[in-house]
């Protein structure tokens, strides 16, 4: 087959072949990141993205409700009738410093995140509270989450459970995406940035990079945004850059709407 053959087959083989997923994340979305989390959701539209998973925390750094916000309600909801999904992200979005704590726990929480792996060894009683709660509240606000996703994605088998018996359909961990009703479990690892410092910064782009190469096999590529992201040049640079790349092959789509894909196909075969 000549080079000018195979060109015009192009078109008709992309037309075949199925498009594949990719979810765009908005984490920390709370009163206090509302103007931040705007911004970013404006420039992904600008990209071309124009729906994705908005991680709301109910009460972020114990700050206040944010269900109690009656113009942050409002936004939420008009974003959510446009396609945007609402997910419960933890609670407070932090947790205390205890003494005596080893040194796993000290690098999971303080290192590998400062201070907000809140879902980290809570107990089920305790996780299973602040989730129905975070559920009741949302709910009230008039607003749909379906899933759950711990800070950090530092989730226990005993958070998972409460999530479960919350009435949560999904979590996510930063390794893969899983149906808590049918506990299929999707591997796929979530890009995502530490902005806190010059050298989290730098590791954080090559450490991507290489990521998003291993991730053009996956069913599902995740790409997860926190507000600080937006105001690192060469990191948003970036991620407007796997944006373009992912939309090539990609549709763009919210956790929600990919899990229910997922159960519909399971059933059709």
């Amino acid at each position: 087959m000549t080079e000018a053959v195979a060109a015009d087959f192009l078109p008709i083989l992309a037309a075949e072949t199925p498009r594949r997923s990719f979810v765009v994340s908005v984490h920390d979305v709370a009163p206090c990141t509302r103007e931040a989390s705007a911004r970013i959701i404006e420039a992904l539209q600008h990209a071309g993205v124009r729906t994705t998973s908005l991680l709301v925390v109910p009460n972020y750094h114990r700050e206040g409700s944010a269900t109690e916000d009656k113009n942050f309600v409002s936004w939420l909801r008009d974003l959510e009738a446009r396609g945007y999904e609402i997910v419960i992200h933890g609670y407070f979005h932090e947790r205390p410093r205890r003494a005596g704590e080893r040194i796993k726990e000290k690098f999971m929480t303080r290192f590998y995140t400062q201070d907000e792996g809140e879902f980290f060894e809570l107990d089920y009683d305790e996780a299973f509270a602040r989730i129905t709660r975070a559920r009741d509240e949302f709910e009230a606000a008039r607003l749909s989450p379906i899933g759950f996703v711990a800070p950090a994605w530092l989730l226990n088998h005993a958070g998972e459970r409460a999530a479960r018996d919350a009435g949560m359909q999904y979590t996510t961990r930063i390794d893969s995406v899983l149906d808590l009703l049918t506990g299929e479990r999707e591997a796929t690892r979530s890009l995502v940035y530490a902005t806190r410092s010059k050298w989290r910064r730098t590791l954080s782009l090559g450490w991507n990079a290489v990521l998003a190469r291993s991730l053009e096999m996956r069913e599902l590529a995740r790409l997860s945004i926190h507000p600080p992201d937006f105001e690192a040049p060469k990191i948003w640079d970036q991620i407007l850059q796997f944006i373009q790349r992912f939309a090539r092959t990609r549709n763009a789509t919210t956790y929600r709407d990919w899990i229910g894909r997922q159960r519909t196909n399971r059933e059709a075969t």
